[in-house]
């Protein structure tokens, strides 16, 4: 499928969900909630990882960037992998962002269900990593505004605890 035809169908499904008043739960986004991950296509190609980041940090803090290059020539190919912090950022990127101008070229944002690091990077999982500082499946909760921690340094520690304790019990086990 033409990338602008995908472009004009995410725009249309926004504007049906805006015209219908669609609760968050029934959005064509929540099947996207476990991933703070999102697409970016049609991007020109003399972009670097800054410019990118500069665009898409009005919606969000950005944890992790793959601007895709070519293996021999370094350049890019247009396209990246982009991943926010906090999960709510996705929405407002895709929601915003799809369609728009950047330097004469469309550009395509689009949600990622399940984001794989390259083969070939150095980087070891870059996914479980991100997730294990907070991105992806970790949103606040509706009636708390600060979400579920709410920033309590003693809820974070108990979790770290819980989460190595959960690790030496695997390693025991094995």
């Amino acid at each position: 499928m033409n990338p602008l035809t995908k472009v004009k169908l995410i725009q249309e499904l926004n504007d049906r969900e805006a015209q219908l008043g669609s609760a968050p739960a029934v959005s064509w986004h929540s099947q996207y909630k476990d991933s703070a991950w999102i697409f970016l296509g049609g991007l020109p190609y003399e972009l670097t990882e800054g410019d990118v980041i500069c665009v898409f940090s009005q919606y969000g803090e950005v944890a992790n960037i793959h601007l895709v290059r070519d293996k021999k020539t370094g350049r890019s190919r247009g396209f990246c992998f982009l991943c926010y912090e906090d999960q709510r950022s996705t929405i407002l990127a895709v929601d915003n962002l799809n369609g728009i101008r950047i330097k004469g070229r469309t550009i395509r944002v689009d949600h990622v269900s399940h984001y794989r690091a390259p083969k070939d990077s150095g980087e070891v999982d870059v996914t479980r990593e991100v997730q294990d500082k907070g991105c992806g499946a970790q949103t606040p909760s509706l009636n708390s505004p600060g979400g579920p921690e709410d920033d309590n340094p003693t809820n974070t520690e108990t979790q770290k605890i819980k989460k190595m304790e959960g690790k030496r019990k695997k390693k025991k086990s094995e």
